[in-house]
């Protein structure tokens, strides 16, 4: 008998220089409702792209990667 094992959604967001590890607030949401989830609390994600997901110390591992413009 094989048992699977659901892995855990881990969101990591780059912020000035630090990566901070978000956890899954609810596993039934999409990876766009996370992303609106934690823009309350991170403004920066309001333009945020979320990246192809990698699976990584078992845990399903994507990143919320921000573009910051320059005028000029």
């Amino acid at each position: 008998m094989i048992l699977a094992t659901e892995l855990q959604r881990v969101f990591i967001l780059q912020d000035k220089g630090n990566e901070i590890k978000l956890t899954d607030p609810e596993r039934n949401w999409s990876e766009q409702d996370v992303l609106f989830f934690y823009s309350n609390m991170y403004p920066i994600l309001t333009t945020a792209k979320i990246s192809s997901p990698v699976i990584q110390d078992d845990q399903i591992v994507y990143r919320f990667e921000t573009v910051i413009g320059t005028k000029g």
